[in-house]
């Protein structure tokens, strides 16, 4: 909090993490101010923060595509190198959003958006090459364009079948989505369980468990959980991220709220006082201590 507190005055992340590593989290906003001037740290201009988003907002447009847009490179991993490759099962995201009686493709589109949106670059989608074929009156598509168009931007892979004598071969595509997904160290977007592919590889096993991110379809929106490995899991964020970033800690608030009459002393939270150191008397002693012996050292 104290982080996006600095952040959004204008001050550089480097120096407001450099700020807090010498001064504890515990310091107090004005401590911490006090040592970005010393620092001679300047905030910036808002308007120098705000000048990359429309960049980003226009890379992802959808009606025109650019020519070579970012996340376009058939081998290249994420730009930033923090975000995992995604690997989505076309068939099962296409099926939940038709309900699993139309194999719709908006709802892959739907899910490559949101992924965009995020910041992925390496973004694959597999789905059987007989989708390609005109629909049939057992296996109706909806908005079939849209496989043609995400093949054209290299997000959509066909996986191979054939025809013998009238009877079509498919090859498992499962397997070549797990694979892939395997082979990137990304994340699965499924919500099959792939149980057969668990145990044909104790490595596919855990990595399965570790990586399928499942999903909803909510008013013909993509929404993934916020704990995709459940409560005591890791966030979305840090799922979806090559170097997840530790939770901040929690106080938790004072159960007397403003009646408490401890003050200073109190060991709880209160949001009344921003300012108030949240140590206990010990602890306070302790830094005090820590500080006049410091002291007395440079003295000497």
């Amino acid at each position: 909090s104290k982080l996006d507190f600095f952040c959004k005055l204008g001050y550089g992340k480097q120096d407001v993490c450099k700020v807090l590593q010498s001064l504890g989290q515990e310091a107090l906003e004005d401590d911490v101010l006090k040592e970005l001037i010393r620092m001679g740290s300047k905030p910036q201009a808002p308007e120098s923060r705000v000048q990359p988003a429309p960049l980003r907002l226009v890379a992802r447009g959808s009606g025109s595509t650019p020519d070579v847009p970012p996340w376009l490179h058939e081998d290249g991993d994420d730009s930033s190198g923090h975000l995992r490759p995604i690997v989505i099962d076309g068939s099962n995201v296409a099926m939940s959003h038709g309900n699993k009686e139309v194999f719709s493709c908006w709802g892959i589109r739907l899910a490559v958006d949101w992924f965009r949106q995020r910041g992925h670059t390496y973004i694959k989608v597999f789905v059987p090459s007989w989708r390609k074929e005109p629909p049939r009156q057992d296996s109706p598509i909806a908005d079939q364009h849209i496989l043609a168009e995400l093949e054209k931007q290299s997000v959509l892979v066909y996986t191979p079948s054939r025809k013998v004598k009238g009877k079509r071969i498919i090859c498992y595509d499962d397997r070549y989505i797990v694979k892939v997904a395997y082979e990137k160290d990304g994340v699965i977007v499924s919500n099959d369980h792939y149980r057969d592919l668990q145990n044909e590889n104790p490595e596919w096993k855990w990595f399965i468990e570790q990586r399928l991110l499942m999903y909803s379809f909510v008013s013909n929106r993509f929404m993934p959980p916020d704990d995709p490995l459940g409560r005591h899991g890791p966030t979305l964020n840090n799922f979806l991220s090559k170097k997840p970033v530790p939770p901040e800690p929690k106080w938790q608030p004072c159960p007397y709220g403003k009646k408490c009459t401890y003050g200073n002393k109190c060991k709880f939270y209160h949001p009344e006082r921003p300012h108030q150191g949240q140590l206990t008397v010990a602890d306070e002693l302790r830094a005090k201590i820590k500080v006049s012996f410091s002291l007395a050292k440079e003295e000497e």
